[in-house]
């Protein structure tokens, strides 16, 4: 089987960095600070929608400028606490020991995503792919669609994994089905408002899972 996984909130915890850049970004004009609940919120569109949420007023100007700072602090600074979710390294490990292919599509940049792809994940998660100015961010289906296309793969042996309703739209849009991580950015109750099923709560719950989407 194939296995698509979000990258934040699914495979890595990225708030704490995130959050800081944030704050950073806000206090260097003088604007209030955003607690960590609200920044994991704001999470699921790319880094320009979470900056664009963080503000405090619509001044255009500005939110550039605020942008540009974010984006320096985090680019030097995105990996002082972000670290895989417990449990996701050996989930992955049993995954390629059970010959599924897997991908990460993001909506973080493309660089950032290679960088974290090799960082973390080198020989475990086979191609990853992140906002490209060619290519729709999610929940449009086309990230998803390249990376089947990388991986040899086709809407009925394929599955999405995601913690957010963003991850819900993007599998819909995809026409795949998706398993939601009830560990990530969402809580649980919020994820079955959005109509979530399967959730797993502890990623070695994901192999057995699979296994009932296999013979279904």
């Amino acid at each position: 089987m194939n296995l698509i996984f979000d990258l934040d909130g699914t495979l890595l915890n990225t708030i704490d960095d995130l959050w800081a850049s944030v704050n950073h970004a806000l206090a260097q004009y003088s604007l209030p600070s955003r607690s960590i609940s609200e920044i994991r919120q704001f999470l699921g569109n790319g880094i320009a929608s979470l900056v664009h949420k963080s503000m405090p007023t619509d001044d255009a100007e500005l939110e550039s400028r605020v942008f540009a700072t974010f984006r320096d602090h985090y680019m030097a600074h995105s990996l002082d606490h972000t670290r895989p979710y417990d449990g996701i390294t050996d989930m992955l490990r049993q995954c390629k020991a059970h010959g599924h292919r897997t991908a990460i599509v993001s909506n973080k940049t493309h660089a950032a995503v290679q960088e974290l792809h090799q960082r973390f994940f080198t020989g475990l998660i086979d191609t990853a792919i992140g906002e490209q100015p060619d290519i729709p961010r999610k929940p449009a289906p086309d990230m998803v669609h390249l990376a089947m296309h990388q991986l040899g793969a086709t809407p009925d042996t394929s599955v999405y994994i995601g913690d957010s309703e963003v991850d819900l739209a993007t599998a819909r849009n995809a026409h795949l089905p998706c398993i939601s991580v009830a560990w990530g950015f969402r809580d649980e109750p919020f994820l079955i408002q959005q109509g979530a099923a399967p959730i797993i709560h502890n990623p070695n719950e994901l192999l057995s899972i699979l296994q009932q989407f296999a013979s279904s």
